[in-house]
């Protein structure tokens, strides 16, 4: 395979080969080097074998599914996974972020919408600006977002980039209430539609990462009607 030290390496993962090609010639198109896959027995493999900048992994695959992909492959990449399928189930959408995948997108979609979406992901992956506060430190829970790590009374906790993502969000804004549209315009750069469960699903697992009782959380607490709380140490 020839090398592109300049560009972002994007796997996709489908088995439908017209979209699949479709998308690589798009994203070619538009800068980035793209590999395809269509058998999902060898998606475990090619993902972590390639270690792609991000992953483009269809729901419904012969051989393995997205979400059995996902799943197996998020113990070793830590790189972005976005899911993409033509069901519109909710549960899936559910699934597919509690199996580690960073963002879900329905087909079809518009080739700028997927393009934009890579991008915010992409941008997240390679870390913050250099301005602004690189860590926190709450009790016995630390943030580090140069290292874009976290770390439970000096053990590392185990985040998907956009767990992460979230978790410093709502912690670089203790004391204050963020709202979901708020959450999603500064993490996902769409506006919330009011029926999007993602940010839901994420905090429900971050919670117990951090030490957070699911049942009676002390530190990430949902405020009715409105959003988010992440609280200051008293």
């Amino acid at each position: 395979m020839p090398d592109y030290p300049d560009q972002d390496h994007i796997l996709i993962i489908e088995d439908d080969q017209r979209l699949a090609e479709l998308t690589r010639d798009y994203l070619e198109a538009n800068g980035f080097q793209v590999t395809l896959e269509a058998d999902g027995s060898k998606g475990v493999d090619r993902i972590l074998t390639l270690q792609p900048d991000l992953v483009i992994l269809d729901l419904m695959l012969p051989g393995e599914d997205g979400l059995a992909i996902c799943r197996r492959v998020r113990p070793n990449f830590a790189g972005p996974i976005m899911m993409m399928t033509a069901r519109t189930d909710d549960l899936d959408q559910v699934l597919g972020l509690e199996m580690g995948a960073d963002d879900y997108v329905p087909k079809p979609v518009q080739p700028r919408v997927l393009l934009a979406r890579m991008r915010a992901l992409l941008r997240r992956a390679d870390g913050p600006a250099p301005s602004g506060e690189m860590r926190l430190a709450f009790e016995n829970l630390d943030i580090d977002n140069a290292t874009r790590e976290a770390w439970l009374s000096g053990e590392r906790i185990d985040l998907t980039s956009a767990e992460f993502d979230l978790l410093w969000l709502l912690a670089s804004n203790a004391g204050r209430v963020l709202t979901r549209e708020e959450i999603f315009s500064d993490l996902r750069g769409i506006k919330y539609d009011g029926q999007d469960r993602s940010i839901d699903v994420r905090v429900s697992r971050i919670r117990p990462k951090i030490g957070d009782d699911p049942n009676q959380p002390h530190r990430i607490k949902t405020v009715r009607s409105k959003g988010y709380l992440f609280v200051k140490d008293s």
